[in-house]
């Protein structure tokens, strides 16, 4: 009877209301970190690989004018693009358009091409640091959630011990068990959470960094250009 009584189910269905809100806010946080953590790895693997692939086409020795347009075409097929290829654009498009003016200042022409670049760059940090603060924020908060429904938990079982002449392991140990099942459930939902961040936050400082090395070389060439004309 009492292993019944202990089993998860029953100890979860039989808590009190507290603890069983505490218990759904961590399911519910879990669920929505681990569908934020899956869209994040496929965004960033994508991102990483996009990277690599614009990187060969880019060094290849293609033409500028024709890999713009062939990125162009593609974006609005697509209904737009993410990346490197953005930053791209962004800086071959305010060149060229700051180039044919009719006397036109290189280092003036360089300025607004670095400009729209460190645009684009904030822009595409922005898209790859989306969901990173809920993950960090389910990390931080978690176990503090699951130390509360725990507390709540254990309070509920003592109180509970005033109302019976002789306490007994069985009387005790439900009230315990669901208690420790909060704190079992705020580390659940953190540890991925936390694992996840981590990882991520790397691999976005390692992206971030790849992107600024392209822009001040895709920059050096566009200088060197501008001033041979």
């Amino acid at each position: 009877m009492i292993e019944e009584n202990l089993s998860i189910w029953s100890l979860i269905v039989n808590a009190s209301v507290l603890v069983q809100a505490v218990m759904g806010i961590l399911f519910i946080a879990s669920m929505m970190s681990w569908v934020m953590i899956i869209q994040r790895g496929l965004f960033l693997s994508a991102a990483q690989r996009g990277f690599r692939e614009f990187e060969d086409a880019f060094w290849s020795g293609v033409d500028l004018n024709n890999l713009y347009a062939e990125l162009t075409q593609r974006a609005k097929e697509s209904g737009g693009s993410d990346g490197i290829e953005n930053v791209f654009r962004a800086g071959f498009r305010e060149f060229n358009r700051l180039a044919q003016t009719d006397k036109a200042d290189p280092d003036a022409v360089m300025e607004g091409t670095d400009r729209a670049m460190r645009v684009a760059l904030s822009r595409e940090d922005e898209k790859l640091n989306i969901s990173l603060p809920f993950l960090a924020s389910v990390a931080s908060v978690s176990p503090y959630i699951g130390l509360f429904g725990t507390v709540w938990g254990i309070m509920n079982s003592f109180r509970g011990l005033a109302m019976v002449q002789q306490a007994t392991l069985a009387t005790v140990a439900p009230g315990i068990s669901e208690a420790l099942i909060a704190t079992a459930m705020g580390l659940f939902a953190a540890i991925p959470a936390v694992i996840a961040y981590n990882r991520y936050a790397s691999v976005v400082e390692t992206i971030n960094s790849n992107y600024e090395t392209f822009s001040e070389e895709f920059s050096s060439i566009l200088h060197r250009q501008i001033h041979a004309n």
